[in-house]
């Protein structure tokens, strides 16, 4: 079984080494210590959102949290390729089961989106209340693939922002991929970028309106199918995901 996985801020792996201690603290190590009972000689990990990982033994537990000494400190990579997904946001929490299973698929960021056609209004307490708790659900998600990597959760955008926002990742030599049941181009026959984002945006149940489509189009985006079948918004963005993945080697 894979070692359990513990959060801590950037930075605070930065100067551990082979053979240094290190102290689980704060939250995570009450979860550790009191609630998951860690004890002396079992394997835990901890890693900074940021690629850093501290493989380590529990050495002891305390009031102040769980010790561990570094067995090794691992750092990995931001892939030269970045996944991002761009979530319409969606009724009944399904925007949020998207980037509940896209994180433990593996993407890099997300981007909320305010589609036009989205029940959901994020509008100003509620939209950082909302934001927190994508922060949080993607956090949690990492934590259960065991990733060293949190994806970012950016600030939503509307769809004159995405536009613009697609018009910037294209000039950057990125791509968008906007996925649509119309379109002819096949998922697994879009261009990709050897470096730089691939947006993958996603609507919300009533689909993408076709100003919309327009308007990314225009900026730079390609429609692509995903396959036979109309998925929900929930559904299409991790199964797009898992498909560009293996395209890009990550799970080879």
């Amino acid at each position: 079984m894979t070692a359990p996985v513990f959060v801590v801020e950037p930075g605070r792996l930065d100067d551990v080494a082979a053979g240094d201690t290190f102290l689980l603290d704060g939250a995570e190590g009450r979860h550790a210590g009191v609630v998951q009972r860690r004890g002396p000689g079992e394997r835990v990990d901890v890693v900074d959102g940021r690629g850093v990982r501290l493989v380590g033994v529990v050495a002891d537990v305390h009031a102040q949290g769980v010790l561990l000494r570094a067995e090794h400190v691992l750092r990995e990579p931001e892939p030269e390729v970045r996944l991002v997904l761009v979530q319409a946001l969606a009724k009944g929490d399904r925007d949020e089961l998207a980037i509940e299973a896209a994180t433990e698929v593996g993407v890099d960021g997300v981007v909320p989106w305010q589609a036009e056609r989205s029940v959901v209004v994020w509008r100003g307490e509620r939209a950082a209340r909302s934001r927190q708790r994508w922060l949080g659900t993607v956090r949690t998600a990492a934590k259960q693939a065991r990733r060293a990597w949190v994806p970012d959760v950016e600030t939503a955008l509307d769809s004159r922002a995405l536009a613009a926002r697609t018009a910037d990742v294209v000039a950057g030599g990125g791509a968008v991929l906007v996925l649509h049941e119309e379109a002819t181009t096949p998922l697994a026959d879009a261009p990709l970028p050897a470096a730089g984002d691939v947006l993958v945006v996603v609507g919300p149940e009533g689909g993408i309106g076709d100003d919309e489509l327009a308007r990314l189009t225009q900026a730079g985006a390609h429609p692509v199918r995903l396959g036979p079948h109309v998925l929900r918004t929930s559904t299409a963005g991790p199964v797009a995901l898992a498909l560009l993945a293996t395209r890009l080697s990550r799970w080879s």
